[in-house]
Order: structure tokens, then sequence, then C-alpha cells
């Protein structure tokens, strides 16, 4: 189940802490991150083991097709596992990158492109299918997503913070297309988004994997840590 969590955490995914507000039609955008041009990256430790670290790297980009923010999400050795592609405007996912098992960047197929919903009452769902890690089978991800209650106070780096928190409902499905055997992983998550941050915490529904953001960190601090 921890792999299942750590891979959905796409999603999850995400954020940073200056003045640059995203100019977006979600309602939920406050929530999410404010991040301009100039990377931040904010490292998450799992206090569940607490030698497990993720790195997330968030920054903006703009091309032809708008504003968009990328989150790239990297393993506690400093390896790239995967990247999400999100449009400012709708938060909607446009691209997702995953590393495969002989370290190529590769662009998943996507079926389903929403994890921040419009509105409180909408569940929506991501979908990805990508090649294994490890061998030669496929995995399609699957996220379904709603708001939980309302707005709370949530203890951010020894601050309490406006936050929302959304329930995920994880399916990962590894199909082998030689043998077409497939295995079936299932799970609940619970992340936490700040005002002025983006997402904080997440954890398993047993806590067997949870990581809170520890430090948010520069380009330089990010690179002296997974060169060390």
């Amino acid at each position: 189940m921890k792999f299942v969590f750590s891979c959905s955490v796409l999603l999850v995914l995400l954020f940073s802490c200056n003045s640059n507000k995203l100019d977006s039609k979600n309602p939920f955008a406050a929530y999410f991150y404010e991040v301009d041009s100039v990377p931040k990256i904010y490292l998450y430790r799992d206090i569940a083991n607490g030698l497990d670290e993720q790195f997330h790297r968030i920054y903006k980009v703009e091309d032809s097709q708008g504003e968009h923010i990328v989150v790239e999400i990297y393993s506690t050795d400093g390896r790239i596992i995967e990247a999400l592609n999100y449009n400012v405007d709708s938060l909607n996912i446009m691209d997702h990158m995953v590393v495969n098992r002989n370290n190529e960047k590769t662009k998943a197929e996507l079926f389903k492109d929403k994890l921040i919903p419009m509105n409180a009452q909408e569940e929506v769902a991501f979908a990805s299918r990508f090649q294994g890690f490890l061998d030669s089978t496929l995995i399609l991800r699957e996220v379904k997503r709603k708001v939980k209650g309302s707005e709370i106070s949530w203890e951010v780096l020894g601050e309490n913070e406006p936050t929302i928190c959304f329930v995920d409902r994880i399916r990962m499905t590894n199909f082998n297309p030689f043998t077409k055997k497939e295995n079936i992983q299932e799970g609940d998550a619970i992340s936490y988004y700040a005002k002025g941050y983006g997402l904080v915490e997440w954890h398993t529904k047993n806590k067997k994997a949870h990581y809170r953001l520890e430090k948010v960190l520069s380009q330089k601090e990010f690179l002296s840590i997974i060169t060390r």
C-alpha cells in the first residue's frame, strides 16, 4: 500500500509561499501553488518511517498554450520519478511524465485529467497508464478525489494555516501484456492543501505512510543535498 500511495502523489500532488498568486478560474487556486519561474523545492519526510524523504520541485512556465505549473517528484536519492503539468486556468493536468525501468522519461497515456475539483461537491478523477518501474508490466493509476468537510486550521512549518482536505480513492492496476495477468491494489488517502503553500501533508488511511512538509528549499540547497 505504501508503494501505491507514494505513486499516487501526484498527485500529488505541490507549492510555494511567495506572493505570486495564480490567476486561475478554479475556486481552490488559493490552496494550490503560488510560484513563479524560479523553482522552489518542497522537502517532505515520512514521519511514519523517518528516513524516507520525497522532494517536489515546482515552477511555472508560459508558452503558446498558456501558463502551466510543473511539479517534478524526486525520490530520497534525488532521482526524478515523475512530473505533472497543470494548466493554470483550470488546474487540470495537461501531461504526465514517468521515468521507466530504463531510466528514460516517457509520456504517460492520460485518460482522465482532474485532481483539483471546481467545487466542494464535485468528485474528480485522474487516470494515467505508463510503463512499469521494475519489469515489463504496464501500470494504470486511477485516483478519485473529493473535498472532505470545510476549511480547517492546520499546522504548517510551525504556523496554523487555513487548509482544505481531499479524500483520495486510489487504484493501481499492474498488467503484464505477455501473460495477460494483472494485479490490483486499492486504498484510501487524505491530502492536506494549505493556503499559500499547496500540498503540505498526506497519509494513507492507516498512516503506515505519512508525509509532511518539513522544509522549503532553493534550487541551490536542493542540489547540495542530492549531490552530497
